[in-house]
């Protein structure tokens, strides 16, 4: 087994070389591509060429836009640029690129009855394809990152959802700190692991790395937190993923600083010194 650990920010940097360097040094060997098809072409070889240098694996590149948005014109930006990313993340060979499935509110990532409804499964469905389609990838997956408050919610939801969009270049993402949406899943959270990977595992592209913890009061608030700050069996978590895929990302993720990302590789660093 080699885990290959990542974080979502490409830390303060001086050039592609030194941020492909410091990341090695870190004992890093995965990377959130943070350059988008937006950017200077020039300047993203040079990262990946940095990156491939030292031997980084490119794990991801992210969309993080709205493709189901309620304004017509944001949703047709939002989807042009989704197939950029998935354009981008082929041609550099990224593991996966990753959105959400998107929201029927005025947050692009947010909680709304309509992101349940039946249309908007079917309008995912079409817009999945619509992306897959126009880019044809060869050297990548194109994945939907689970959700607490839209689909997928859970894995047999993610199993239809695969089911649905019939392409063999839909894979998963898998961030099974969202799907930690009830006690009973955050309690016998091992077996809700064992449970994923079990229904989802071979499919499975990518992990995002982070915790939960379940505060007290009424009625209920599980809060995402750093690696090592909730109750989440993180060890079982990236056993399970390595006994799937043996060079299987893990990106950690939604830290404010970078001294708390160098913690928290620190402290999953010390959890895996057996791997």
């Amino acid at each position: 087994m080699s885990m290959k650990l990542g974080t979502s920010s490409p830390l303060s940097h001086n050039g592609p070389e030194d941020w492909a360097e410091k990341h090695r040094d870190l004992g890093l060997s995965a990377i959130n591509f943070h350059r988008t098809c937006n950017d200077d072409r020039a300047l993203t070889e040079k990262y990946v060429k940095a990156a491939a240098e030292k031997g980084l694996t490119i794990a991801e590149v992210g969309i993080w836009k709205n493709t189901l948005a309620l304004d017509e014109d944001e949703r047709k930006e939002a989807v042009k640029y989704a197939i950029g990313q998935l354009e981008l993340a082929d041609e550099i060979g990224a593991g996966c690129c990753v959105n959400i499935l998107g929201s029927r509110g005025k947050i692009w990532d947010g909680a709304y009855k309509e992101n349940y409804s039946d249309e908007t499964f079917k309008t995912g469905v079409k817009t999945i394809r619509e992306i897959i389609d126009s880019v044809s990838p060869k050297n990548t997956y194109f994945t939907i990152e689970p959700m607490p408050w839209m689909i997928p919610d859970g894995p047999d939801d993610y199993l239809r959802l695969l089911d649905a969009v019939e392409r063999d270049r839909f894979a998963v993402h898998m961030d099974i700190f969202n799907w930690m949406t009830s006690p009973r899943r955050y309690f016998e959270n091992e077996a809700f692991i064992d449970e994923c990977f079990e229904k989802l595992g071979p499919l499975i592209k990518s992990c995002h790395l982070k915790d939960v913890k379940l505060e007290t009061g009424y009625t209920l608030h599980l809060r995402e937190t750093y690696p090592g700050g909730g109750e989440v069996n993180i060890l079982h978590y990236i056993k399970t993923a390595l006994s799937y895929n043996a060079d299987m990302t893990f990106i950690i993720e939604h830290l404010n600083t970078d001294e708390e990302y160098l913690e928290s590789v620190g402290y999953v660093q010390g959890l895996c010194k057996d791997l």
